[in-house]
Formats: structure tokens, sequence, C-alpha cells
């Protein structure tokens, strides 16, 4: 129609990356804070960016909210629907221990990572985690500062130690020397 605007001319110098944040990281999370990603077309590129805007509301299906990062786009090489990775350099407000990813055994119900008490002796232990950051997860409960966890094979020990206690429930228990009968490995008699 006469009048109307034949096209728009836009900056691409400056691009908004809209990236997808889960529920439980969005309380690290603040405007002005530094973001790298990197993109599947330019996989040993990094584009350095900041927070601009956290977007009030959460997906209900996804339960992720939305960031807008803004990126500058040196030689235009971002186009519009290109997928990227993103890190957000976010503060951590506490000082609490940290593992190895490769630590922590996860049934999906729990979380356990297995303490070495020396002598060839685990313990498996229940643990609460935190945020994860390059490589390490921040553990809020279950293991003190100083105590050695397991990071490599980990999954070997578990897998025996589940082998044993099935094995274990298919044994029965010592006959004692007096009776010849097995012994009773505790409870209330009945």
């Amino acid at each position: 129609m006469p009048g109307e605007p034949l096209y728009r001319i836009v900056d691409l110098a400056s691009v908004w990356l809209i990236a997808d944040v889960f529920e439980q990281d969005m309380a690290n999370i603040a405007v002005g804070e530094q973001a790298q990603a990197s993109l599947k077309a330019y996989p040993d590129r990094r584009f350095t960016g900041r927070v601009a805007f956290v977007y009030p509301s959460l997906g209900g299906e996804t339960r992720t909210a939305r960031v807008r990062i803004e990126l500058a786009n040196p030689g235009g090489l971002m186009k519009e629907n290109m997928y990227a990775e993103v890190e957000i350099a976010a503060p951590v407000g506490r000082r609490a221990p940290a593992v190895p990813d490769s630590a922590v055994i996860d049934s999906g119900a729990r979380q356990v990572v297995l303490i070495d008490r020396g002598d060839g002796r685990f313990e498996p232990r229940p643990v609460r985690l935190g945020v994860r950051a390059e490589g390490f997860v921040e553990v809020l409960d279950g293991v003190r500062e100083g105590e050695r966890v397991v990071t490599a094979a980990n999954f070997l020990i578990d897998a025996e130690s589940n082998l044993r206690a099935a094995l274990q429930a298919f044994t029965p228990p010592p006959a004692t020397p007096e009776s010849g009968t097995p012994q009773s490995r505790g409870g209330n008699g009945r």
C-alpha cells in the first residue's frame, strides 16, 4: 500500500540470544552478568556478552525461564534461529565443598558419593547437591571438607557392593557350634 515501508534495515553488529535456564538455577542469574556462547556452526569460537533481561515467567512444561543475552556479532556470523550453548558466570554466595561430577552416583531417586575410609574400605554416603560448574558439583550436605571421595571407577565399587548384598540374601547364616542351627541375624525372634 502507498506509504508503507518496503523493508527495514537491521544492524546485526549486536544480537540477542534467548537462553532457557532451569528453574533451580534462576536464583544465581542476574542482569549484567557475563555470558559466553558457543554455536554448533562455529565450534572453535566463543562469543561473549552480558545478561540484559530475565523474563518474568517460567515455562510450565519445561520448568525453564528465558534469559536475554546481548552478544557482539563480529562479521555477522550469528544468524537467526541458530542453536547455542551458553555459560553464565553466576557467583555462588556460599562456601561449600565440591566434588568432581564423576564422583556422584545418581540413581535418579538419590545421589551418593563413595567416601574412602582407607584400607580398601568405602562408605556410600547420600548427598544433597547444589550448583554445577566446570566439571564440579557443590555438595550442600553429606560430605565434610577434607574427606576423600572416589572420583573414578566408583560405579564398579557400587556394583560390587550391590552384588555382595544380593548374594548375602541368598546365603544362609552360619551355624552355631553348640546347636548346629543357623545363628539369628538380629531382630525380634519371629
